[in-house]
């Protein structure tokens, strides 16, 4: 089996002004997208910034994104729907207008450091619908083992998603929410429905590997990037995506489970062609 590898360059957290080298600009978000493609990347999950670099849910901006990294690129393009938590529920719908080939669906609300991230059933509901309606493919993030439960309870409702198939991410280590813990992980893992049909994790900060080298040994997937993780090694701070992607890459490989080509990826993930 080969392994899925998403990229996540950028997120809503890390101010530019701290983090130089975050990719927060059109041209720099497509050279980025070409660069961890060529190391192994197969999605890539794109939050966007305005022209002072903070996050933004602009539809305008949110499609030129979208075509500018298809057209460089072969990457499944997925776009965030959580944004930043300080976003009105409506706004995040309305990010199915820029048409990607996939979205984040968030499984319920969660601590977020300081913060809170709200996802209620009914928005929930509604974007799983709005997915199916606009032939998007979701990927399910769970930030709680409870989330496990309320996709349950999507999938119970609504049917499907669109492409047939159940692809959930584990976001752990999460201040307030699920530790980045194999442990932590497993159990998420072990409650999962049948309907799902591949899983991925990721872990925030120094939960990156731990997680990763779990994933990779239990059959599961990775998600990498700069929104997740900004450090390297002890003192070695990451300059760009791709270091975090190659290294996804060579430890997928030595385990016999080589990175996803992006056709792969979109045939197993039941991506449209658009």
């Amino acid at each position: 089996m080969s392994t899925l590898i998403t990229v996540a360059p950028t997120g809503a957290e890390h101010a530019k002004a701290d983090v130089p080298q975050l990719p927060t600009t059109l041209d720099k978000l497509v050279e980025t997208a070409r660069s961890c493609e060529a190391a192994g990347a197969a999605m890539i999950h794109l939050h966007i910034r305005d022209a002072e670099h903070r996050p933004t849910l602009d539809v305008g901006l949110l499609t030129a994104a979208v075509d500018a990294v298809r057209e460089a690129t072969d990457l499944i393009v997925q776009l965030s729907t959580g944004g930043s938590v300080h976003d009105p529920l409506e706004n995040r719908l309305k990010v199915l207008d820029a048409a990607p080939d996939s979205c984040s669906l968030t499984c319920g609300t969660t601590n977020f450091g300081d913060d809170v991230f709200m996802n209620p059933h009914g928005f929930m509901s509604e974007l799983y619908v709005l997915a199916q309606e606009r032939e998007v493919v979701p990927e399910f993030e769970l930030f709680e083992l409870g989330h496990v439960a309320a996709l349950s309870r999507l999938i119970n409702a609504h049917g499907l998603p669109y492409g047939g198939t159940v692809h959930v991410d584990f976001v752990t280590g999460v201040p307030g929410a699920m530790p980045g813990t194999p442990a932590a992980l497993m159990a998420g893992v072990a409650m999962l429905p049948p309907e799902v049909t591949s899983w991925s994790a990721t872990g925030i900060g120094r939960t990156h590997l731990p997680i990763l080298a779990t994933a990779l040994a239990a059959g599961g997937h990775a998600r990498v990037g700069m929104e997740d993780n900004i450090v390297y090694a002890k003192g070695q701070i990451v300059q760009d995506n791709s270091e975090l992607v190659a290294r996804a890459a060579r430890l997928a490989t030595e385990l016999q489970r080589p990175p996803m080509t992006t056709t792969e990826a979109r045939a197993f993930l039941g991506i449209k062609a658009r």
